[in-house]
């Protein structure tokens, strides 16, 4: 980690002590290296949250211009909840505090509204000495159905704003033999898949510069299609430097006689891979690639 990032997980103003659980700062402080190794841990065994709470993805966001703070919540020695909380300046004194994939709760309906309460007291307390003028917080978060001790919050709409990651997803458990999965799908996706098969379409593996050029080329050619704004060609440069070496991420391409004609950019987190980016070429269409 790097070294402007190493305060990250303790809270800037510690909630009050709930009977039984007690604020990250209260406790004997270990080292940033292991306390972000304990956060990391912790959030990849929790399955209602997601990649955009651990600490690789709070060093690639603060290239992206977002400062961060974090809050903790232990029960003895072990972590039961918090949240990594972004900042983000997008005026000169003017900033907002954004919670991807979180706050992270225990499945515990009671435990999780202490959780809750207590981020919420610690962000207060940050934003009290906070240098900038914050107008709201926003959390993203990846719960089932949202708890009736969760209110104050208006709904964004999808692609109101250039802030918002994509949240419309499907999950697969692909611990299931090939079979089972494809029998969940639709009968044209089975179909085409073996169309696919039948054109000898095959998916290689490719993390080099060359890689990342193909799959800017892709990207930007499916954004433009759809009328997206596609990312700059630094944010995936950033991104894959950051998740590459630690094998947290990978591109894979569907080629058909030597072309790349799909592309995806894919996240490992915990026991979870996420297509998080992709995009296929305007031809070659039959052969059914991007599937």
């Amino acid at each position: 980690m790097s070294d402007h990032l190493s305060a990250g997980l303790a809270a800037s103003s510690p909630p009050q002590p709930r009977e039984g659980m007690i604020s990250d700062l209260v406790s004997p402080q270990p080292a940033p290296v292991d306390r972000w190794k304990a956060w990391d841990s912790f959030v990849e065994a929790s399955p209602e949250t997601g990649f955009m709470q651990s600490s690789w993805w709070v060093d690639f966001r603060y290239t992206c211009g977002f400062e961060n703070f974090g809050v903790t919540l232990k029960d003895g020695h072990d972590i039961v909840g918090g949240a990594i909380v972004l900042s983000y300046s997008y005026a000169e004194d003017h900033c907002f505090y954004y919670i991807q994939d979180g706050p992270v709760l225990p499945r515990d309906p009671l435990a999780a509204e202490q959780v809750f309460r207590a981020v919420l007291e610690a962000i207060e307390g940050h934003r009290k000495i906070e240098q900038h003028v914050v107008s709201h917080l926003r959390i993203e978060p990846r719960w089932l159905r949202l708890p009736g001790f969760v209110s104050g919050f208006r709904a964004v709409a999808p692609l109101a704003d250039g802030y918002m990651e994509a949240r419309d997803t499907r999950c697969i458990d692909l611990r299931a033999s090939e079979a089972a999965i494809l029998a969940q799908m639709k009968p044209k996706g089975r179909y085409n898949i073996g169309v696919a098969r039948r054109h000898a379409v095959s998916v290689v593996e490719d993390t080099s510069a060359q890689g990342l050029a193909d799959f800017q080329s892709i990207y930007e050619e499916t954004a433009t299609r759809q009328g997206m704004e596609a990312k700059p060609p630094d944010y995936f440069q950033t991104l894959v430097s950051l998740f590459s070496p630690s094998h947290r991420g990978s591109l894979f391409f569907a080629e058909y006689q030597g072309m790349r004609l799909a592309t995806a950019l894919v996240v490992y987190f915990g026991p979870r891979a996420t297509y998080f980016f992709g995009g296929s070429r305007d031809i070659h269409r039959h052969v059914m690639a991007p599937y």
